[in-house]
């Protein structure tokens, strides 16, 4: 028996022997998140891991066809399967490139410092067919261009934009997405970027486009046979439909209700599509689909662990020990303790995949405290100064995310902030925590900032009131009292005890005013300015700004002036008496500016922090109460925080740290220096993908602007999405997978951004400003983009006064190398940009005359191209209107729209009205200001005693008096959706275009990532005088929709600024505003008739 049992064993194991390791525990698992499938005859491609896989057609074992550093995204299969064009970032820029289906070295196709991405190929197989913004402007970001496999110059196509899409079997057709999502994971969205697919019939240029029941989005078309495919959550999910051109019928295809469809591709009968993570394959003949068992393995060495050099500027959250000889810093979740002089820096957690966050020292230094999330959830730590004790853990209520963790004096309790805008403190012995107050307002500047007092019973605060003012606050431990200290008639920050407990300072402003609508563009060029102002907390306290007298000092006799033991060496005892304290607040005698933060110093002294404009960082002044003089103590600098003796000072000034005695004289960057390079940490990516995540599933949990995550069950979208963090090993696919964590709020603003990608060297290619087309063999000019006139920040490299270039003429060669069709003449380009080049140029495609031209290329023409658009646009609406409309685009509602605005609207107000084009409104902040301009009424004038006395002052002075009509399209969003819709609140004039994007909330304080990125969760959402949330997911309506079809932008118009044109000339019949002229000078001189002297 005995032999037996080891015989069966032995032939266990021999199987095992013979079993990949990877798959006894895993036989039937497929690989998860397989994207961007492409198929042929006999293979499907994907992406994974941020490299292109090929398989056989059912599946199987994958193997890697790319492994660049950068990313190779975006496959798509030449008709006859040989080859796999694709869009890579191998040599710096995003650009196009091809492989065989066997494998080998990929063939770069296009050069251009822009985006170029892979769309498909040409039905021949001949040309590669891509989506660029190369050459585009605000309305046309970006259409399809194709470029043969000699890699030739690009030739744009005549459809005038697009985002996605490709040509029909027989090329006669091609079907598209029209727009470009800005948030493509946006669940439910039916804004005004989801749109039909359009189809164009490419010998009329007539369209078509796909039948829609609720506004849903229809996006990525492809063709199978003379149907077109693609992606619709007519069912608010993503599922594949058809469309017959032929019946204008269209019909769902699949129906899979948890996990949308991605992305499809087809081939012969079957289309292969992505979905939950894995591949599947659909005939839609039959209407059959099935998952393709697809397993990766390969060497994953962006998922290894790997040790990551610290740079001094990434160190963050900094604090010194109580006596200055130690300094804590935060980074990529770990703590780091750095010597002053002696010893070396230490990793107090060594954990990574944690994010411990805001160090801090206690009193006594033997300790430290931060906020950890190991468990999942964030808790308080404790522990020792040498990270080798097992920390304390500190449940606190309500667990989510939690800031400044502050030391109470005597080291019993520690305060802190949390999402939510609370203040609370703990007992670090006993764990119970109490909540102290809660701000007004969920702003994007916290400031409620706690503050121990020297004898730890009180806690001083800002705290902003309803009116967006900030008044300072105190709270006693002992009592639970809160006693405001200033009245909130001025707004007051960043109070600081003075070390004797007599005094709190604090800063104020009584001109804050409009900076109260911190979101409002009326807000902007409202400069600041603050003072120092000190509490005087006991009533027996004598004011420090007293008149002084110089007098004979009484002699010392080891008593106080009350004749008590002097007790000077003891803790002091803070007293507030809150009763007419409003009346105890002096200010010091310094002049108000822009300070904007303030650090405690020893007894008698504080420091504060002034913004200097055009300097790059800021300026620590430290102020004497008792010599009552103020001297700069250290500038530039851009981290500061003192010790709790308060006699050592840690500060960065750019990439140096140092540490420096707050007594005696100013210091200079540099003094103090402390070593921070060297610094290296362990990271451990698996362990932070799991970590970001879980973090990025509560910030939206806790950060969101409603309580309901707009009705996801929260719980169970972690338990759908969480396994496959599992299958990430590479960071764009823990990007990917947050990306899709966040569409499943249903909300817009849900971006992610950042994060550990590989460095990726980008190479510059200059840019002439000028369109090239290919003639006889060469290149010529066909256009010069010039930089219009008042534009100092543009250059444009061939429209500088004494370059001797025209349109029409020749590039021959580019710093002595020729340049001949087919070479693509951007190649010839790289690393040219802002360094002098040398072009040779002839107006014949010959050398013999040619002559040589030195020239600064650009690295992004988009501006020159932009301001083109918008000068151009302003000529056509002076032409069609016969110089009686003014014309003004609106880029943003942010400082450029703002500079926009007042450029073009006051400059040209002489008109007799206006046509107001926010069309790709990037938004910014509410455009407050340029509505309350433009609602502006003629109310009166004043006369001008000059030439004809015409025309008058008008009152008010500035404003342009006619009709404003305002052109809108899918590209204006967020403050671009809040502009449309107070305009048309306000009744300015009518809506012209297409309905806007609608994505009305703001997104503000959500905290960074371990590794870098970011993920944004909306904290205000917008609704309406009626309360009722409105705008967001659904955008602006126009007045009179206008779509811009391609057959008539193909023939050089622009529908939605015509009709514009046309309805602004309508109103200038009935609501056109004539000036008034001077009346008749007035007589108003009187007398009685007899007057004497009157003769």
């Amino acid at each position: 028996m005995k032999k037996l049992a080891v015989t069966f064993l032995w032939i266990i194991t021999a199987l095992l022997i013979f079993i990949p390791v990877a798959d006894v525990f895993a036989q039937d698992e497929s690989t998860r998140l397989l994207r961007e499938p492409t198929i042929s005859e006999d293979h499907i491609v994907f992406v994974y891991a941020n490299d292109l896989w090929i398989t056989d057609r059912d599946g199987g074992e994958a193997r890697r066809l790319t492994s660049g550093k950068g990313g190779e995204t975006q496959p798509h299969f030449s008709p006859d399967g040989s080859k796999i064009a694709f869009t890579a970032q191998y040599d710096g820029n995003t650009d196009v490139y091809v492989i065989s289906a066997e494998g080998g070295q990929a063939k770069r196709l296009t050069w251009h410092p822009g985006d170029d991405k892979v769309t498909g190929w040409t039905p021949n197989g001949e040309k590669v067919l891509f989506i660029s913004g190369r050459k585009g402007h605000p309305t046309q970001e970006t259409t399809f261009y194709t470029v043969s496999l000699d890699g030739e110059l690009p030739q744009k196509h005549k459809i005038p934009r697009a985002a996605a899409g490709a040509f029909s079997n027989d090329g006669t057709h091609i079907a598209y997405q029209p727009v470009s999502l800005s948030d493509s994971e946006w669940r439910n969205y039916r804004g005004g970027q989801a749109k039909p697919i359009w189809v164009v019939n490419l010998e009329t240029n007539n369209l078509q486009r796909t039948p829609r029941v609720n506004k849903e989005r229809h996006i990525n078309p492809i063709w199978l046979d003379d149907k077109v495919y693609f992606l619709s959550e007519r069912d608010y999910t993503m599922n594949i439909w058809s469309y017959d051109p032929q019946t204008d019928q269209s019909e769902q295809q699949t129906f899979h209700s948890q996990f949308d469809v991605k992305n499809l591709d087809a081939s012969g009968e079957t289309i292969v599509y992505e979905q939950g993570g894995y591949i599947y394959e659909l005939n839609p003949e039959t209407g059959n689909h099935k998952k393709i068992e697809i397993h990766v393995k390969g060497d994953m060495t962006q998922a290894r662990p790997r040790w990551v050099d610290v740079q001094p500027t990434q160190l963050d959250n900094a604090s010194l020990s109580p006596t200055g000889e130690r300094a804590l810093f935060q980074y990529r979740g770990e703590v780091i303790s750095v010597p002053k002089e002696k010893g070396s820096w230490r990793n107090l957690t060594k954990s990574s995949g944690v994010a411990n966050r805001y160090p801090a020292w206690s009193p006594d230094g033997q300790k430290v405290a931060w906020f950890s999330d190991k468990s999942g959830e964030y808790q308080l730590y404790v522990s020792d100064q040498k990270g080798l004790e097992k920390p304390r853990k500190i449940d606190l209520p309500e667990p989510t995310f939690f800031y400044e963790p502050k030391w109470s004096p005597d080291g019993e309790y520690i305060a802190y902030t949390d999402t939510h805008f609370r203040l609370w403190y703990v007992n670090t012995k006993t764990g119970n925590a109490t909540h102290i107050d809660t701000d007004s307002y969920a702003h994007p500047n916290r400031t409620l900032h706690p503050k121990w007092s020297p004898d730890s019973k009180w806690i001083a605060y800002s705290k902003r009131l309803t009116s967006q003012y900030h008044v300072i606050k105190v709270y006693n431990v002992e009592t639970g009292k809160r006693y405001q200290i200033t009245d909130g008639m001025a707004d007051s920050i960043d109070p600081v005890w003075d070390e004797s407990g007599k005094y709190i300072y604090f800063l104020s402003s009584t001109d804050f005013g409009l900076n109260t609508g911190w979101l409002d563009m009326s807000s902007y060029d409202m400069s600041t300015t603050r003072g120092l102002y000190v509490a005087i907390l006991d009533d027996d306290t004598e004011s420090p700004f007293l008149p002084e007298s110089d007098e004979e000092p009484a002699p010392e006799n080891g008593n106080d002036e009350n004749g008590n033991a002097d007790t000077a060496d003891e803790e002091p005892e803070v007293t507030i008496d809150p009763g007419g304290i409003k009346d105890r607040i002096v200010a010091a005698d310094i002049p108000q500016k822009n300070y904007t933060g303030l650090i405690k110093g020893p007894e008698g002294h504080v420091f504060y922090e002034e913004n200097v404009p055009d300097q790059p960082g800021i300026t620590l002044h430290r102020y004497n109460i008792e010599d009552r003089k103020s001297e700069a103590f250290l500038s530039p600098i851009q981290v500061a925080t003192v010790s709790h003796d308060r006699k050592n000072l840690l500060y960065r000034s750019g990439e140096t740290w140092g540490i420096v005695s707050t007594v005696g004289g100013p210091q200079n960057p540099g003094d103090g220096k402390i070593d921070v390079n060297g610094i290296r940490i362990r990271v451990e990516p698996e362990k932070e993908w799991h970590q970001i995540f879980r973090e990025g599933w509560r910030f939206q949990r806790d950060f969101l602007y409603v309580d309901n995550v707009h009705g996801a069950p929260w719980q169970k979208i972690y338990d759908w999405y969480s396994p496959w963090v599992d299958h990430i090993h590479h960071r764009s696919d823990l990007s990917y997978l947050i990306d899709i964590l966040g569409g499943e709020v249903s909300v817009g603003h849900s971006f992610n951004f950042g994060g550990d990608y590989p460095e990726v060297d980008e190479v510059s290619i200059g840019l002439l400003g000028a369109d090239l087309e290919r003639a006889n063999g060469r290149y010529r000019i066909n256009k010069i983009y010039t930089d219009e006139n008042w534009n100092p920040d543009l250059h444009a490299p061939l429209a500088q006064p004494g370059i001797d270039i025209q349109e029409g003429d020749y590039i021959l060669a580019v710093n002595g190398q020729e340049l001949e069709a087919p070479t693509n003449p951007f190649s010839l380009f790289e690393g040219t940009a802002d360094r002098n080049t040398i072009l040779t140029i002839n107006d014949e495609p010959s050398m013999e005359g040619a002559k040589e031209v030195s020239v600064k290329p650009i690295a992004n023409e988009g501006e020159l191209r932009t301001r083109n658009w918008v000068e151009s646009n302003r000529r056509k609406v002076d032409e069609m209107s016969d110089g009686r409309l003014a014309y003004v685009w609106l880029p943003n509602t942010a400082q450029a729209g703002y500079n926009a605005f007042n450029r073009y609207y006051f400059a040209q107000q002489h008109k007799d009205g206006i046509v107001v084009d926010e069309r790709n409104n990037g938004g910014g902040s509410a455009a407050d200001y340029m509505i309350d301009v433009m609602d502006r009424e003629l109310l009166g004038y004043f006369n001008s005693k000059t030439g004809d006395k015409f025309p008058p002052f008008t009152t008010p002075m500035a404003g342009l008096w006619g009709p404003k009509v305002m052109v809108i399209n899918e590209s204006a969003g967020s403050g671009g959706d809040l502009l449309p819709y107070m305009f048309r609140q306000k009744e300015i004039g009518p809506l012209i275009g297409t309905r806007t994007w609608g994505g009305l909330v703001g997104i503000w304080d959500t905290p960074q990532f371990i590794d870098g990125g970011g993920m944004t969760a909306p904290r205000g959402g917008f609704f309406n005088t009626e309360g009722e949330w409105d705008v967001e997911g659904e955008g602006v309506s126009p007045d009179i929709q206008v779509i811009q079809r391609p057959n008539s932008i193909i023939e050089g118009n622009d529908p939605q600024l015509q009709r514009a044109v046309k309805e602004a000339l309508n109103l200038l019949e009935n609501q056109n505003v004539e000036l008034e002229k001077e009346p008749e000078p007035p007589v108003l001189w009187k007398r009685a008739e007899e007057t004497e002297g009157w003769n």
